[in-house]
């Protein structure tokens, strides 16, 4: 396990004196709130974040952040109080984001993908009692409001008849720091991860999970003070935010886009001369589909970094020829606060090298990886499948109140395991193989068959059902039901139509095969894998 140099804390005083800084001012940055205070001090009149025609440098964002963090105060939010936000990408998740780790508070950022039940499902089991609402949404909290138990404040970020607005409620509120200390053991993000149960967990990660590696990651992605970042990826996701906190913390500038949106990446990378950017493959591909693709300027970007799901061979090819910049690919999980494991630039070579594009790299220097036999716990050798465990400082120290899904996730010397099946050859590169547990990876976000499968055994045509992942061109894995009916046939139409009404858009199944009955052992456990195996014949790669 990696160690880490001892570090004696400045006050926050310091920071605000300027006096803080040892050996540069990214030595000094070991937490969220860090960050801003830092670079807010140190180059306040430099651009940190842009969004559409609006800009907003470090000293504003300092002095917006310490606003909102004396609002939320005045809401009775105090250290380790959990706070939920739930809107697209904006400016404003970044001052919450900052705000929250000045009071010592945790961050958790809804999927705003989820439908109503879910989102109230999530902010229940935070024990959330302020939300930070976006327009889009307000239909979503009044739908579940009364379910809110704890929920005694609702800040809307758009006029609002009912509830306080965003920009009054802070803008009536002191500009000083609160002057909060915030640790190394703070938590400072909660994410929420289904569980192979259907139940949401909440993934805790502290400052200590994010700043292990940031000044290794910052030079493995190819950032400098004067990069131009691309936030793109959901910010409820850690890919968004962990991308996000990476750049921000070397004092680059960050491009903020509210959604995803193919046409708008092709005028923003050039109109800003973004340099780094993180995408998943559907949307690399997307990107690649869209008109106008082979004329625009690409010529900015330094490090284009991909992960979360499969890349078509043919696809990789095509953005290298394309895109011109050093492609990227990593592997991680939000339990390990993100990317743990590296493909290099000079390993996607096509011609020389083809074997390596099915591989998600080698590990960090900071990270230690294992492939383990699940049943001896012993280290298989080199090209053997076993699962993939982790330890490093990147890994969360649990699950929110779910003690015993952590115990199942961490051993006792601090080993994740991933539940991902993977091997590694005789060079050390890491492959990933299968599943171990059932998730599905869509277009980067995670789904779980219990999830689904609970919702369509509701239908009362439905007699048993298994949802698994098919391997899909465009999505990396797409979700399909076998379904086996009562009596008369129901139509995949109306199956889909009727987990549309309780389920996120992006877990929803794809497609329905229907089968008289699913494979079960003797003691009645579904057969999941060989279930899958006629889907995936031929398919050398099974997740990413």
């Amino acid at each position: 396990m990696c160690e880490r140099a001892r570090w004696v804390r400045p006050t926050v005083s310091a920071w605000r004196a300027g006096t803080a800084t040892r050996g540069g001012k990214v030595d000094t940055i070991r937490t969220i709130a860090d960050v801003v205070r830092v670079h807010g001090a140190q180059r306040p009149d430099a651009i940190a974040l842009t969004m559409g025609t609006r800009d907003l440098t470090f000293r504003e964002l300092d002095r917006r952040s310490n606003q909102v963090a004396q609002a939320l105060r005045g809401a009775g939010v105090e250290r380790g109080d959990r706070v939920a936000f739930i809107d697209k990408n904006g400016i404003e998740w970044f001052e919450v984001t900052f705000a929250l780790a000045k009071l010592g508070a945790v961050n958790v950022s809804v999927n705003w993908r989820l439908a109503p039940v879910e989102m109230a499902q999530i902010i229940d089991d935070a024990q959330a009692e302020v939300v930070i609402v976006g327009p889009d949404f307000v239909d979503h909290i009044d739908k579940i409001r009364a379910e809110l138990r704890r929920v005694h404040t609702i800040v809307a970020l758009a006029p609002h008849e009912r509830w306080p607005v965003y920009e009054q409620w802070l803008s009536s509120s002191s500009a000083d720091d609160p002057g909060v200390e915030s640790s190394g053991d703070d938590i400072a993000f909660q994410l929420y991860t289904s569980g192979t149960t259907g139940l949401p967990k909440g993934v805790m990660l502290t400052n200590d999970n994010f700043f292990a590696g940031v000044t290794g990651l910052a030079e493995q992605w190819r950032f400098t003070d004067d990069s131009v970042n691309l936030a793109m990826m959901p910010l409820f996701h850690i890919a968004g935010a962990g991308w996000s906190m990476v750049g921000l913390s070397q004092g680059c500038r960050t491009v903020v886009l509210r959604d995803v949106d193919p046409t708008e990446l092709l005028r923003v990378i050039p109109a800003h001369g973004v340099t780094n950017a993180f995408m998943v493959p559907a949307v690399i591909q997307f990107l690649l589909m869209t008109p106008g693709v082979e004329s625009t300027d690409f010529s900015s970007l330094r490090a284009l970094v991909y992960g979360a799901s499969p890349i078509a061979d043919t696809v990789l090819v095509r953005a290298i020829e394309t895109f011109g910049c050093e492609l990227i690919q990593v592997y991680g999980l939000t339990e390990t606060t993100g990317a743990i494991t590296q493909l290099d630039g000079v390993d996607h070579d096509p011609v020389g090298k083809p074997r390596l594009l099915r591989s998600c790299g080698k590990p960090y220097p900071w990270v230690e990886v294992r492939i383990v036999d699940a049943t001896t716990g012993d280290d298989v050798p080199p090209g053997e499948v076993g699962e993939l465990w982790t330890r490093s400082h990147q890994n969360m120290p649990g699950y929110w109140n779910a003690p015993d899904a952590t115990a199942a996730a961490i051993t006792p010397d601090r080993w994740f395991r991933t539940g991902d099946a993977a091997y590694t050859d005789e060079d050390g590169y890491l492959f990933l193989h299968d599943r171990l547990k059932d998730m599905i990876v869509s277009g980067g976000e995670n789904v779980y068959p219990a999830e689904v499968e609970n919702v369509l055994m509701t239908h009362p045509d439905v007699a048993d059902v298994a949802v698994i992942g098919v391997p899909d061109e465009r999505w990396g894995e797409a979700v399909k039901a076998v379904v086996v009916c009562v009596g008369s046939r129901v139509s995949a139409e109306e199956l889909i139509a009727f987990a549309r009404e309780r389920l996120a858009g992006y877990k929803l199944p794809k497609s329905v095969d229907f089968a008289e009955s699913l494979p079960r052992n003797p003691s009645g456990k579904l057969l999941k894998r060989q279930l899958r195996e006629p889907y995936w014949a031929g398919v050398q790669r099974r997740i990413g």
